[in-house]
């Protein structure tokens, strides 16, 4: 345990008892998984996989048991998880679901179990469309709950938060949820602590609100914690600061949801000089990477919970320095079993960290593949800004809020803009002719003026999107 963690109080759900507290039963369950993750992850690599392969092994008989969808899908039995080779082998040749696959079986309702194990509890559905327009609905069971918390709750020990503290989130969506200037408030970070620890106010702010708002609320709530998309959380860095309001409670700021690119990070971290820490997850699939305490921008797979393969294209595993697809599967999530699902995200793998934990490394999370820039002669590439990329459009539009590149045909471009004021002629043909320079003179280039740029429905944002659909 590190020493210099908040003191971190239990809630005792026993009466007559106080202290030390006895929990109630889902909150001794928490206690039970914080208690092993607490020493599985300085397992050595290799025994964190052999056991990653036991769980897996009982997943996969499970669902070729009693989810119609992989009868046929799954080997029969798996090798010796204390075989390595073969069973990577046999792992390796399942084939990878897709987001197509899973809408497909979905409406015949194959893609759920039968039955569930006695103890997993009920089964929960949410719909998640990432940021492909394409909603997938996932159901999970109240075990993958339970397993989410952990995670959740280990987020928080590793980086050392005081769960008394109080947090600020602008994630919501919804129409008309945690409206301005009020927003929602409420006592306790939520149902991940499963009324196991003692914690503070959780206020909340619709992602809609205009900026200049988001920072008047946030300068009003002083929360200890912030957590928010990337793309939020730079143009709330930007107007904090332009509007000289501070922050001086501001411990952390916690980026989700969006890829965070590495300008991200420094703009933030330098306008409110705190820490920014990155949580890789998607809804369907649970928490993917978190990260690293000790040795940031490492993120350490969460291999308690999901086992996360990264591969080339002809299913080869990566290896450390190279970048593939993301295929992820779930370990606990007997309800709705996801198999070697390909997310549509690209990741880097990373060497062993110098941390000590036995956990898989990713370097760089790299999005969706989808929003890749597709190239007039063939091929793609990632269209990643650097610092200095930002900085000449910066000088291109001097009053540049935000931006964003959509790919409309395979030689066209649309640069949108959302300026401080109107857009002048000379400051469009700057923005475009600093396009040409980044992506290639072959783009013709149009360039469009926004109030704001529009967000999926999950509220998240893109500074690329390519809107070429994939050949079948």
């Amino acid at each position: 345990m590190h020493h210099d963690r908040p003191p971190i109080d239990v809630v005792s759900a026993m009466p007559g008892i106080a202290w030390p507290a006895l929990p109630s039963a889902p909150g001794a369950a928490l206690l039970a998984l914080l208690f092993q993750l607490e020493g599985t992850q300085w397992w050595p690599a290799e025994r964190i996989a052999r056991a990653q392969r036991r769980q897996l092994a009982a997943l996969v008989e499970h669902a070729r048991a009693e989810v119609p969808f992989y009868a046929t899908r799954l080997p029969a039995a798996l090798p010796d998880p204390g075989d390595a080779a073969a069973w990577e082998a046999a792992w390796r040749a399942i084939p990878v679901l897709t987001r197509d696959e899973i809408q497909a079986a979905d409406a015949s309702e194959s893609m759920l179990a039968h039955r569930l194990p006695p103890g997993h509890g009920e089964y929960r559905e949410v719909f998640t469309s990432g940021s492909t327009g394409r909603p997938v609905r996932a159901v999970r069971s109240q075990v993958w709950e339970l397993a989410w918390s952990a995670f959740t709750m280990r987020d928080h020990l590793w980086h050392r938060r005081d769960l008394t503290g109080t947090m600020a989130v602008i994630r919501e969506s919804g129409h008309g949820k945690a409206a301005y200037p009020d927003g929602d408030s409420q006592q306790g970070w939520g149902f991940s602590g499963a009324g196991l620890f003692e914690s503070g106010r959780l206020v909340s702010l619709n992602v809609t609100t205009p900026a200049d708002r988001q920072a008047e609320w946030l300068a009003r709530q002083d929360p200890d914690y912030l957590l928010s998309h990337p793309s939020i959380l730079v143009r709330l860095a930007a107007e904090t600061r332009a509007a000289g309001l501070r922050l001086p409670r501001l411990r952390q700021v916690i980026a989700i949801a969006e890829t965070l690119r590495p300008a991200a990070r420094a703009a933030i971290e330098a306008a409110w000089g705190v820490p920014v820490i990155d949580i890789y997850s998607t809804r369907e699939a649970g928490y993917l990477a978190l990260q690293c305490p000790d040795h940031p921008p490492h993120v350490h797979v969460q291999s308690e919970g999901v086992r996360v393969d990264v591969e080339h294209d002809d299913g080869r595993p990566c290896a450390p320095g190279e970048t593939g697809r993301v295929l992820v599967t779930p370990l606990h999530n007997l309800a709705m079993p996801l198999v070697r699902y390909d997310i549509g995200d690209a990741a880097e793998v990373g060497p062993p960290c110098p941390c000590g934990r036995g956990m898989p490394v990713l370097t760089r999370i790299l999005g969706r593949r989808q929003n890749m820039l597709r190239l007039p002669g063939g091929g793609r590439r990632w269209p990643l800004l650097s610092s200095g990329d930002l900085g000449a459009l910066v000088a291109a539009v001097p009053g540049l809020r935000q931006y964003r590149i959509v790919q409309t045909a395979i030689d066209a471009l649309r640069l949108e803009i959302v300026a401080i004021g109107p857009l002048t002629e000379a400051e469009a043909a700057a923005a475009a002719g600093w396009a040409r320079a980044k992506f290639g003179e072959g783009f013709a280039v149009t360039v469009q003026a926004l109030a704001e740029l529009p967000r999926s429905a999950a509220g998240k944002a893109e500074d690329f999107v390519c809107d070429i659909p994939d050949a079948p």
